[in-house]
């Protein structure tokens, strides 16, 4: 599923056999929230996708989830998600330029993600439950201004920039891709592979994660669950390697899609 761009407007959307069909809803976003049945309607010449979930209520983030990445830091195992927020205006659509402000020591980072997108409402939910609720899975990349996020021990102001997580193309439906069986997650900066870890080794799989965060607060369809980056991110590299001004920066999970995204220092 996805929401797709196309000659009389915006629309949600299912690929059926190449092509995209339209869906009753203006994006998916409307579509969850609607509850209705994604029956594939008619035919959507020269549809492309573009941001797919423009307005969840809740994005929130899981840290520290894979074990090299948790080695990377110098940090234990947690017992624990380590969670943090974001809100929908970080979310970037597919090919759009990740654009920043150009500030002394500016330290911007890539952390390819498996997202998790909800498709009812959760409320204290078992792990059984909250996989049941699952209505997809998406790419995603948690770009972080580490020099900002250093400033105190909160997360928050270097996780949080405008426009700076790319998220897409597409929804896959739990039926299409099982994340407890192993995918791939991997990102690349310039044609150089900077990431490829497996969902096989989270340690917290996207269930669990749900499940935990339903305990403390609702989580109603629509809703984005980033389960966390793999190791190889940029400020564990010897030296420390950040992001530059033309860096092109590719997210990818086979069997869902790639993303691809510019940096622009301003």
């Amino acid at each position: 599923m996805a929401t797709v761009t196309h000659p009389t407007g915006t629309r949600a959307a299912v690929e059926v056999d190449g092509r995209w069909h339209a869906l009753p809803a203006a994006d998916l976003s409307e579509l969850l929230a609607s509850g209705l049945a994604p029956v594939p309607g008619d035919e959507l010449p020269g549809a492309q996708p573009v941001l797919p979930l423009p307005r969840p209520g809740k994005v929130i983030c899981c840290g520290l989830n894979y074990g090299d990445h948790i080695a990377e830091t110098g940090r234990e195992t947690p017992a624990y998600p380590t969670l943090f927020a974001k809100y929908a205006d970080t979310l970037l659509a597919p090919g759009a330029d990740i654009v920043l402000p150009a500030h002394d020591g500016l330290q911007l980072d890539w952390e390819a993600e498996l997202a998790v997108v909800v498709g009812t409402e959760l409320r204290n939910a078992t792990p059984a439950e909250a996989e049941q609720a699952i209505a997809g899975y998406t790419v995603a990349n948690d770009i972080s201004v580490r020099d900002w996020q250093r400033r105190t021990l909160q997360w928050f102001q270097g996780k949080a920039w405008d426009a700076t997580t790319p998220l897409g193309p597409v929804v896959v439906t739990p039926d299409e891709l099982d994340p407890s069986a192993g995918v791939e997650v991997l990102c690349r900066v310039n044609g150089v592979e900077r990431q490829r870890g497996n969902t096989k080794t989270l340690v917290f799989d996207s269930a669990a994660l749900l499940s935990y965060v339903s305990t403390f607060t609702v989580l109603r369809p629509g809703d984005i669950v980033l389960t966390g980056t793999p190791g190889g991110v940029g400020m564990g590299m010897e030296p420390p390697t950040y992001l530059r001004d033309g860096d092109v920066v590719e997210t990818e999970i086979p069997g869902i899609g790639l993303l691809t995204n510019t940096v622009r220092i301003a």
